[in-house]
């Protein structure tokens, strides 16, 4: 209603606001959640996206990234949904680094038409990484006998109740080079004349900001406030698109807590995701 009298009003009197939606993608990226923690995923953040770009004025889509990776895979889906409205609404993406856009999170970032970051943001770490524990002596120790069954010679590669094998730790090493190649192929893409030709760069190294600018990935330095007043003029007004909440004020999709009965092994696991996503956090000084 409001808008509508906005509308009715002679031009000369109208507050003529600069609406810019805006998106925050924040959190180890990761299928699905936990008790404990929500993770940024396709599910997740998907009906924010679609309503962030089906706003037809808007000049430009900000998605702000907090995020120290994860997931490639649901990185790589959020990416290319990113890419795909922006091709279909004809919207400019400009992406605002907050304290880290690394490893899956720069994957996400790279959807922005520009990157900007703050001098003393994380930016970087294009590489790939697995990482586990190994309890080979755990059961005899404790007198406990583990019986698996299965077809097919590779089925329990990498076991953690196993000594490792050269030959599984070759095998998962292909498939991080993969990987790796696949992320290292969407940089030149997105950010060809940019770059900088330091051989580091995915070496699986991170920067600040001031650094991740001289070496080309990302395009300026910035408080998106301020950025989008120099852009679109003192009347821009940011407004921030969040997914529906359900009764318990969570976000609808992309989470799940289980029933009654599983509440003590999901409390379990909802630790250990949390000491993981801890030591991703930490990795980066945060």
């Amino acid at each position: 209603m409001v808008g509508f009298l906005r509308r009715m009003l002679p031009k000369r009197f109208r507050k003529e606001e600069v609406i810019v939606p805006v998106v925050r993608l924040s959190g180890v990226i990761s299928s699905g959640g936990g008790p404990l923690r929500q993770s940024l995923n396709l599910a997740g953040s998907s009906q924010a996206l679609e309503k962030a770009f089906g706003m037809k004025t808007a000049p430009a889509v900000a998605i702000i990234v907090n995020s120290p990776g994860g997931s490639p895979v649901q990185s790589r889906m959020i990416y290319n949904r990113i890419r795909d409205l922006a091709v279909e609404k004809n919207k400019k993406v400009l992406v605002f680094v907050e304290d880290v856009a690394a490893s899956g999170g720069y994957m996400i970032a790279l959807a922005g038409d520009e990157i900007i970051a703050d001098a003393t943001s994380i930016v970087g770490s294009i590489g790939v990484v697995s990482g586990g524990f190994g309890f080979p002596e755990l059961l005899k120790k404790i007198g406990v006998e583990r019986r698996v069954y299965t077809a097919g010679d590779n089925k329990v590669i990498l076991d953690p109740f196993k000594p490792e094998k050269e030959k599984d730790i070759e095998y998962l090493k292909s498939l991080q080079l993969e990987i790796h190649k696949v992320f290292i192929d969407m940089v030149l893409e997105r950010r060809t004349g940019k770059l900088s030709a330091d051989e580091t760069v995915f070496s699986g190294l991170f920067w600040t900001g001031s650094r991740g600018l001289e070496l080309g990935l990302i395009d300026g330095l910035g408080d998106m406030r301020q950025e989008l007043r120099k852009r679109f003029g003192d009347k821009v007004k940011p407004m921030l698109i969040t997914a529906p909440r359900s009764l318990f004020g969570r976000k609808a999709p992309g989470i799940s807590l289980g029933g009654m009965d599983g509440l003590g092994a999901g409390l379990a696991s909802g630790l250990a995701e949390a000491a993981e996503e801890r030591a991703l956090w930490s990795r980066y000084g945060l």
